[in-house]
């Protein structure tokens, strides 16, 4: 009878402890990440359009109707390569009547030439008058200027001629094509434009702060969007003074290397470094943020700065305890801490929504 006593209060003693642990919650597992990297210095990272750094836009100089055009955007052209022609039917006429022109004027010449020498011989000899040999002369000197009048309609021709063909002045791509077959054009109107493929640059705007934190030179990265494993240098080229719209600089990259692949129109991404507000920062994963709340923004803090929540790890509780910490921008895909972590400190990296203040857990195996 007492040993059966013995084992019902061992049952009973076995079962509230099996309840009391089942009251008790989990204790879960913890992926950290160590506080250990030093920055000094965010990235920022703004969009903008691949430009060329200089457009040629090419017209005629001359009236005259278009010939077939055979150009398309993006083409390739290399310098001295005839890219447009008028029809020189025309002008042809003219300069083969300017010929005909000087051919009369020399004959005109020649004739007065040789009456000026005539009536000064019989001036000479008394037989002919003063009056006579004058108009004699006058008439030889303007048939030399008819002759010198005659040459330079000729020339005219053939400049003219000459401006019916516009050639490459360098090797580019064709930008945009505005000649249409076989239509009239007028001297000065637009027909093509070209870039040179290893020249570009990009313009975009940024804040006050921003802009006083840039100077000429200053490096930067650039990115195209439908390329992000093509990476290229540039720097800054220009500097706006003036703001174009209300707090808005405008700033110039310059592209140091080229790509076959690059073009005019491109939307790419620049990454220019900043220095940090504060002496050195720390690169946390954006998985450790709780997400169960927004960035705050202290009042008039610079544009990339302000205060997040994490939950650190206290190695002696073995608990985790959310801590507000204040960050300087981003750099890559981590976010900068500047103040509220220290070396040596690890801090949740995931399952972060799952974790309360206090919580026990156990640190999983690498950490």
């Amino acid at each position: 009878m007492r040993i059966t006593f013995i084992l019902l209060g061992l049952l009973l003693l076995t079962a509230c402890k099996e309840e009391e642990l089942a009251s008790q919650p989990p204790i879960r597992g913890l992926k950290t990440h160590l506080i250990e990297e030093t920055k000094d210095s965010t990235v920022r990272r703004f969009p903008a359009v691949l430009e060329p750094t200089s457009l040629n836009t090419l017209s005629f100089e001359v009236a005259g109707k278009l010939g077939t055009v055979a150009l398309e955007v993006g083409q390739r052209v290399e310098a001295g390569q005839t890219l447009l022609s008028l029809d020189t039917a025309t002008l042809q006429l003219q300069l083969d009547n300017a010929e005909a022109g000087i051919v009369a004027a020399q004959a005109g010449r020649d004739n007065a030439a040789a009456s000026y020498k005539r009536q000064q011989n019989l001036f000479e000899r008394g037989v002919t008058t003063r009056a006579a040999r004058d108009n004699a002369e006058a008439e030889a000197i303007a048939s030399e200027a008819r002759l010198e009048q005659a040459v330079k309609a000729r020339d005219s021709a053939l400049e003219t001629l000459s401006k019916t063909t516009i050639v490459s002045p360098i090797d580019g791509i064709i930008n945009a094509v505005d000649a249409v077959s076989f239509s009239t054009v007028s001297p000065g109107s637009p027909m093509v434009s070209l870039y040179a493929p290893d020249a570009f640059e990009i313009t975009f705007s940024v804040n006050f702060e921003t802009a006083s934190q840039l100077v000429v030179g200053s490096p930067a990265t650039i990115r195209p969007a439908d390329l992000p494993d093509v990476s290229l240098s540039a720097f800054v080229s220009e500097l706006g003074a003036r703001a174009d719209a209300v707090s808005s600089f405008p700033v110039i990259l310059t592209l140091q290397d080229t790509d076959p692949v690059l073009k005019a129109g491109m939307a790419v991404e620049a990454a220019i470094e900043l220095p940090l507000p504060a002496p050195r920062g720390f690169t946390i994963p954006l998985s450790t943020i709780l997400k169960k709340g927004e960035i705050k923004l202290p009042p008039g803090a610079p544009q990339g700065q302000g205060e997040v929540s994490v939950y650190v790890y206290d190695a002696e509780t073995e608990t985790v305890r959310v801590r507000e910490v204040s960050i300087g921008g981003v750099r890559e895909n981590a976010i900068l801490v500047v103040d509220g972590l220290s070396v040596g400190e690890r801090i949740a990296s995931a399952g972060v929504s799952f974790l309360s203040d206090g919580m026990r857990v156990n640190l999983l195996d690498g950490d």
